[in-house]
């Protein structure tokens, strides 16, 4: 690494909000809390795809006991019914969780829609529990009656969030450990990210 980009690294760290090591605590408290709870039971863990990667990787090293991990893509798309278009939320696969415990696990908790219908998706297959997980909560945001059972940092910033897998606009600052505040919510939505 060249000196000016450990020192635009340093820069970069110094304005975290939250840094690699605070993360590690928090995901590792979280990791004892939901372990506590699952009585050493099989927990299966569904991850969405693409933000809820790196907090589900470090979360579910952090579980004691069998985890069985499965990953689901939303496809969000605006459907043409009856002449009036509305938008619906599509996930690729539907695991099977009949009498399971299982956990959702999600990077950031904004408006809630998303994640309410995977839950209710979810529920569908009639697990014996169900609960939801996020590294980043944002309550202000929330458009449905939806509150997680895991949270990382509850935050109510409008400020778009970059690092430990959550993306700038162009893509980039999902590899860097620690999380920091980039632009607001406003130029979110110019970029890639949707609200979840």
């Amino acid at each position: 690494m060249t000196r000016a980009r450990r020192a635009a690294v340093s820069r970069a760290r110094k304005g975290a909000a939250y840094s690699a090591e605070r993360i590690a605590s928090r995901v590792e408290a979280l990791g004892k809390e939901i372990s506590r709870e699952c009585l050493g039971r099989r927990l299966d863990v569904v991850v969405t795809l693409d933000r809820g990667f790196v907090f589900a990787a470090d979360l579910v090293r952090q579980i004691e006991g069998p985890v069985v991990c499965h990953f689901v893509r939303e496809d969000v798309r605006d459907v043409d019914q009856g002449g009036h278009e509305r938008r619906e939320v599509f996930f690729g696969s539907h695991p099977e969780l009949s009498g399971r415990d299982v956990l959702v696990v999600d990077a950031v908790l904004e408006s809630g829609v998303t994640q309410d219908f995977l839950l209710r998706r979810l529920g569908e297959s009639k697990p014996r529990s169900i609960r939801l997980a996020v590294f980043l909560d944002k309550p202000e945001s929330r458009r449905v009656a939806l509150e997680p059972d895991y949270f990382g940092f509850r935050t109510a910033s409008k400020e778009v969030w970059v690092g430990y897998g959550l993306a700038a606009a162009n893509g980039t600052g999902r590899n860097l450990g620690y999380l920091s505040a980039g632009a607001t919510a406003a130029a979110r939505k110019k970029g890639k990210g949707r609200r979840k």
